[in-house]
């Protein structure tokens, strides 16, 4: 297929669907690599004697190398072309989860779980890129809250089948699990995937020029602004996402095939905000459905953490309500803030989308790694967290905003 039948696509028929479904397939890699094995927290704690900051480390190892080759992934695209880069995480992904599911120690599990993290981005990453250019304006975020929609189903379907393939199988068949989607993976994006970025558009590979366009990228204030917004924004909801092992078999007491209970309303929500991302594309201004999105997200944690400080045991109806609401409200924010950085570099989409992956999933880590532990032990303190990370985004998003509103009057 060439250049140019590739970015020939029919935008009005079934291949926009299923160009939605197999992006939304690729960027599933990265959560079902997180939540998959959150049932056997526990028994991996006890087969290698861990205490739970230890074990809290197998997610920390796999998102430090993630967010430092999103550095490299996007760049690397814009390069050497959107598919290539793909189709080579990919076949490491497989190869580092088949590492997993042998692992015979608890070192040589996090090595591979950092190997892992190498490539699991690499769908996710490159496939905002892949959006961007091939739609514009309204159709990109329409496409991009489609991919949304269903990606989002990842995070509440990964932990049911990881529970059931531990109960049946036991943890090692769960990376197995991993290694099989991994493969899968690869052969429909050998098979589906076209080539969106032609040999025409393309800068030379040269490292130095690749790097500094990222630290061009990165300095640029309304774009760091943005981005460590999106990673707090983000942050909102990964505060119970991180603690998900302690919040559904600790405080709630469910079982490990049970976590459907923490992930369906985060789920329902993140969908239901995409939809409504949607709808709302070219009918209302960014900026009014950001402040929507914030009202959401900062109104729910905060009731959240009334909730939590006036009921000793809050029915959990009302505790999954508030997730959802949160969760909604993360979901009408990102879109706009994903996109607006991904404009400020028309020339350098992959790197732009890169750097804006790496400052979200280096808050990501901190949140699993460093606040989880620290405040997991109380629903109370998780819920506060939320509220913190919810204010802060809003905060350096209205900063954000009133960078280019200065520009705009010294402009004009």
């Amino acid at each position: 297929m060439s250049a140019g039948q590739r970015l020939s696509i029919d935008r009005g028929t079934g291949r926009h669907w299923g160009l939605a479904l197999l992006l939304a397939a690729l960027s599933m890699a990265s959560p079902f690599s997180i939540d998959t094995f959150f049932p056997s927290f526990h028994a991996i704690a006890a087969q290698f004697g861990l205490s739970r900051w230890a074990l809290q480390q197998t997610l920390t190892v796999y998102m430090l190398p993630l967010s430092l080759m999103s550095l490299v992934q996007g760049p690397l695209s814009d390069a050497i072309g959107r598919r290539r880069v793909i189709l080579v995480g990919l076949v490491v992904y497989t190869c580092a989860s088949i590492g997993c599911t042998l692992a015979p120690t608890f070192g040589i599990l996090l090595v591979f779980r950092a190997l892992q993290g190498t490539s699991a981005g690499v769908g996710m990453i490159v496939g905002r890129a892949v959006i961007r250019d091939l739609y514009e304006g309204p159709q990109a975020q329409k496409l991009l809250s489609l991919v949304t929609m269903i990606f989002a189903f990842a995070p509440a379907v990964a932990p049911v089948i990881g529970g059931w393939i531990h109960v049946f199988w036991g943890w090692r068949a769960v990376f197995g699990f991993m290694a099989l989607f991994g493969a899968t993976l690869a052969l429909a994006s050998y098979f589906k995937l076209p080539e969106t970025h032609p040999p025409e558009r393309r800068p030379r590979l040269h490292v130095p020029e690749l790097a500094s366009t990222a630290w061009r990228i990165a300095r640029h204030r309304e774009f760091l602004l943005l981005a460590i917004a999106m990673g707090a924004n983000f942050a909102t909801m990964m505060c119970f996402v991180g603690a998900a092992p302690t919040v559904v078999i600790d405080h709630w007491h469910l079982r490990e095939t049970q976590f459907a209970w923490l992930f369906i309303p985060i789920i329902g929500g993140f969908v239901i905000g995409a939809w409504i991302s949607g709808q709302m594309a070219g009918r209302i201004a960014a900026s009014s459905q950001c402040k929507l999105g914030f009202a959401f997200s900062v109104t729910g944690a905060g009731l959240t953490v009334v909730l939590h400080s006036l009921v000793p045991a809050p029915p959990l109806p009302a505790q999954q309500f508030l997730l959802a609401v949160i969760a909604l409200g993360v979901q009408l924010v990102s879109p706009i803030l994903a996109l607006r950085m991904l404009d400020l570099f028309p020339h350098a989409r992959g790197s732009a989308a890169s750097v804006q992956s790496c400052v979200a999933i280096i808050i990501s880590a901190l949140v699993f790694g460093v606040l989880v532990p620290l405040l997991s032990n109380s629903l109370l303190t998780l819920a506060e967290g939320s509220l913190c990370a919810a204010l802060v985004s809003f905060a350096l998003w209205r900063s954000a905003q009133h960078r280019v509103s200065l520009a705009s009057r010294s402009i004009g």
